[in-house]
């Protein structure tokens, strides 16, 4: 008898445990694998529900109708997941050991073979959103000022364009603080 096993990865436990403590409420096992070793899978892993013996067209199902709950992430490494991968509002491949076809119908790609890495681009992706938006924020409320503060006669047009270029200074160092750890 010869017999074929695909382990659950070591990692895995760790990164559901890590995305769930970034806010994720709800954890599918979207498979096209066999109903019993998927149950098997999300039960060792703690999953909220699992889909199994999935075609793609059926993946692609599930994640439209995970949609009204809130924004879908889907992660995936196979020809049969690129679809599903496109119809997330956020899709990741695993792009070591993932075809060429996930990885370009993905919104992202993991390039190591570790989905832990997922939850490290979650925490990074949202310190960057974060300060995208302080420094829009930032600079959008002190040019406004500035504006005000021109029309009404406080500066002249000269220093209201040196306050402006420091303004765009302090934004963009602002912004690179992204490249800190």
């Amino acid at each position: 008898m010869l017999v074929f096993a695909d382990p659950v990865r070591a990692e895995a436990p760790a990164m559901l445990a890590a995305v769930r403590a970034a806010g994720i409420r709800r954890v599918v096992l979207l498979s096209g694998d066999r109903l019993a070793i998927a149950e098997a899978v999300g039960r060792s892993l703690g999953v909220d529900a699992v889909l199994a013996e999935r075609s793609p067209a059926e993946k692609v199902a599930a994640v439209l109708r995970e949609k009204p709950a809130g924004p879908v992430l889907m992660l995936g490494d196979g020809v049969n997941d690129a679809p599903a991968l496109a119809a997330a509002d956020i899709g990741v491949a695993m792009g070591a050991r993932g075809t060429v076809a996930s990885a370009e119908a993905a919104d992202a790609v993991v390039l190591v073979d570790r989905i832990d890495r997922l939850a490290e681009a979650m925490r990074i992706a949202r310190r960057a959103r974060g300060i995208a938006l302080q420094s829009v924020g930032a600079g959008i409320g002190l040019s406004t000022l500035g504006m005000l503060a021109a029309a009404a006669g406080q500066l002249t047009p000269v220093q209201g364009a040196v306050l402006q270029e420091g303004i765009d200074v302090a934004v963009i160092l602002n912004a690179l603080r992204v490249l800190r750890g």
